[in-house]
Order: structure tokens, then C-alpha cells, then sequence
């Protein structure tokens, strides 16, 4: 809700944020899924399916990896409806290359609750869509602003850096939510709440960047306290983090005499859950744990084929990768997925590294769908 400042305070507050949407005016980025300002005076609304999907996109994902995969998800499920319709199967091989895998799970569940129990209309505000499932405050905040124009301050990573430079906040952003947040509101004009989103996070993505700020065309140089004190990359405050643990593990790459691989469905909740994947051992921090050929899945010529590193956020973990080729398929849990269709199928980062350890190009001979 807008903030309830005296009113000096919220008249300049209001001038801040004037000069903010008139620098957005002139230069709002053209992102795929944005109705840029232009289009906006000439009464074109964003779509609220566009919005949300695009923002479940960008969570932990760069703006240039997001976009070609927006383009194919509409192209092939253009409605909440049609997606809501999708086997989810085909939505997490859609999806593969984008990581962090429950939000294609969620997105899934997301796109059915709004087709079944809203009508295929999405909530037109923070709290009503924070009902739904998958949903959490940024992205509720989000698509209210940018879609129905809710008077509500949307916080993504670069609108925390902007707003943490501007008040000078010594605290790390983890901690400092609450002043974050509060800094943010204060800043919300009397309208265009949608673009105001926005325009924050084009400023701290394109001008009030994590290093080397380019202060002198900021729009809101004149309020910054960390401009002021000489000192802008110092904030936000950064917040030591404590070392990624390490846990290792084996996979194992069974090829076909037809240059098959053999493929299994990891739980569905869980890590990588419902993803395509080899089989592995357990992945464990113990330095004795079962990572060599004793974890296979069945007796084959199992030859070592190196390992990969894949850096997940709250953990590290390393691979061995074994490969064996086989005259006959054994009796196996699971699926072989041909030479053509491997590209496509479901794979999470790491299992490509894995099958690429082992058969080089094998991952790249499609296009994911």
C-alpha cells in the first residue's frame, strides 16, 4: 500500500519517482514480455499470463537465457488454459536448461489452479495471487503491479541495490527486508505503479549496476546517500557466506547397441524432482561414500569415463561418470532414449554434463523443445 509519509516528505518522494518514469520513458528496455511505456499511453495492458509467466522465468535466471524460452512456451501453450492442459512432462522438457526445476512444477500447478478455479483468470492482486500455488511475495507483487497496476513496491535483486544505495542501508539485504521494503513504498508515485516497477529494475540492472555504477545519468542522483558519502559499491552491505559443502556421487551411462541411453525419473519431490536423469548413487558428503563402481545399477563392462562439477545453490557436488556399451539392453528400470530424441528429453543441467562426459555431443544433436 502507499506509504502514509508527512506530506513534504512524500511530495519529494513523488518528484523522485516522476523523474524516474520519465528516464523509464525514454529508456525502458524492449524485453519480450514487456508492454513498453509507449504502448502503454495507447491503452495496451499486459497480459497477466505473459507477466507471470515471464517473472516465474527470471527468478535465478538471466534476462538473456529467459527469453527464447518464453518465445517457445508461448508459442506452444499461447493460453494459462492451454498450459494448464499440457502433460507435465512435456512442461519440464520444455523447461530443461532452466534450472532450479520446482518452478516448472509449480508453474504447472500454478497454470491449473487459475484455469480450474478462477475462470483462466489470474487475481488482480498481491493477495489473491499469493493464494495461488507457486506463488511467493515477489512474484504476487509482480504481476499486480506490472499487469493490474496495483499500487504495490515490487523487490526483485536490482530494485534491493537501488533502494539500499539510495537510503544508505548498512545492513545486508537479508536482514534488512523490512527497511527495503519501507524505502521502496515510499518511493511509489500516484500512478503507473506498473511501469514504476519496472523502471526500478531497469535502473539498477542498465545504471545503478552492482559494480561501477553510472551515477552521473541515475535519475535520482540527487537522493542517493551512498553517492553522497563517496561510497555507492559499497552498499548493499555485503553478507559473508559460509562455504558450499561438498558431496560427491557416481552416474552411470548405459549405451545401447543403437547408441541409446539409459534414462530414469527422479522422485517427484525432491532435488531435480521429476526430472530425466542416469542413474546415480546417492550423493553423499562422506569422502568414503559409494561413488565408485560398486554403486552401478546392474553388472555391464563399466569403463571410467572422468566427472563433472555442478555447483548447485546450497551445495556442490561432484561426479564420477562411468560409461558402458551394451550388446544387449538388461533388464533395467527406466527408459533408452534414442540418439535423436536425448537433446530433447527432460535432462537438468547436470545430467547433460554427465552424458556429455561420456558421449561428447550426444546432448546437442537437437533442439530442446
Amino acid at each position: 500500500m502507499p506509504s502514509r509519509l508527512p506530506s513534504p516528505a512524500r511530495s519529494h518522494a513523488h518528484t523522485a519517482a516522476a523523474r524516474l518514469l520519465d528516464w523509464y520513458d525514454r529508456h525502458a528496455r524492449a524485453l519480450p514480455w514487456r508492454v513498453g511505456p509507449a504502448d502503454r499511453r495507447a491503452g495496451i495492458r499486459p497480459d497477466p499470463y505473459h507477466v507471470w509467466l515471464s517473472e516465474v522465468m527470471l527468478q535465478q535466471t538471466q534476462v538473456a537465457t529467459v527469453g527464447e524460452y518464453y518465445r517457445r512456451f508461448l508459442a506452444r501453450w499461447p493460453t494459462v488454459a492451454d498450459l494448464a492442459a499440457a502433460p507435465a512432462d512435456e512442461v519440464l522438457k520444455a523447461w530443461a536448461g532452466l534450472g532450479y526445476y520446482s518452478r516448472a512444477r509449480n508453474l504447472k500447478k500454478c497454470a491449473e489452479a487459475v484455469a480450474l478455479a478462477h475462470g483462466g483468470r489470474f487475481p488482480q492482486t498481491a493477495a489473491g495471487l499469493r493464494q495461488l500455488p507457486g506463488i511467493g511475495d515477489y512474484t504476487a507483487a509482480a504481476v499486480a503491479a506490472i499487469a493490474f497496476d496495483e499500487a504495490v513496491a515490487v523487490i526483485d535483486g536490482n530494485v534491493e541495490r537501488v533502494v539500499a544505495r539510495l537510503n544508505a542501508i548498512d545492513t545486508p539485504p537479508a536482514r534488512a527486508r523490512l527497511a527495503i521494503r519501507a524505502g521502496a513504498t515510499a518511493m511509489l508515485p500516484p500512478a503507473r505503479f506498473g511501469d514504476f516497477a519496472q523502471a526500478l529494475m531497469d535502473l539498477g540492472a542498465t545504471v545503478c549496476t552492482p559494480r561501477r555504477p553510472s551515477c552521473r545519468q541515475c535519475p535520482l542522483n540527487a537522493e542517493c546517500a551512498a553517492r553522497a558519502g563517496g561510497t555507492p559499491e559499497a552498499y548493499p552491505v555485503r553478507q559473508e557466506r559460509d562455504a558450499r559443502p561438498l558431496r560427491r556421487g557416481a552416474a552411470f551411462v548405459a549405451i545401447d547397441a543403437g547408441g541409446a541411453v539409459l534414462l530414469r525419473r527422479r522422485p517427484t519431490h525432491g532435488l531435480l524432482g521429476g526430472m530425466a536423469a542416469v542413474p546415480t548413487s546417492d550423493w553423499t558428503a562422506r569422502a568414503d561414500g559409494a561413488t565408485g563402481i560398486e554403486a552401478a545399477p546392474f553388472a555391464a563392462p563399466w569403463l571410467p569415463a572422468g566427472g563433472v562439477r555442478h555447483v548447485f545453490t546450497h551445495f556442490a557436488l561432484e561426479l564420477e561418470v562411468w560409461r558402458a556399451r551394451l550388446d544387449r539392453r538388461p533388464a533395467a528400470e527406466g527408459w533408452w532414449s534414442a540418439p535423436d530424441a536425448l537433446a530433447g528429453e527432460a535432462l537438468p543441467s547436470v545430467m547433460r554434463k554427465v552424458i556429455e562426459a561420456a558421449i561428447p555431443g550426444a546432448t546437442k544433436r537437437a533442439t530442446p523443445a
